[in-house]
């Protein structure tokens, strides 16, 4: 999901994620609420959307993910 959330810039929200990374809506917001309590992502309130957008650390931590599956291929 870090990943996906860095490669792709525009405003992103929980369903759009989960179709994104082949996954349950449910499970999807599972995954997002404990990468909210590692400060990965942040939430963002847009109307009835919550946003989500990636943190500092989340940014490090997906680079570091891309890396490793470099290093892997």
């Amino acid at each position: 999901m870090l990943v996906s959330l860095k490669k792709n810039t525009r405003m992103r929200y929980g369903s759009i994620l989960a179709k994104e990374v082949d996954c349950t809506y449910s499970h999807a917001v599972k995954i997002l609420q404990t990468l909210e309590e590692l400060k990965l992502v942040a939430f963002e309130k847009k109307g009835r959307i919550k946003v989500i957008q990636l943190t500092k650390k989340g940014k490090e931590v997906a680079d570091a993910i891309e890396n490793i599956q470099r290093l892997i291929k």
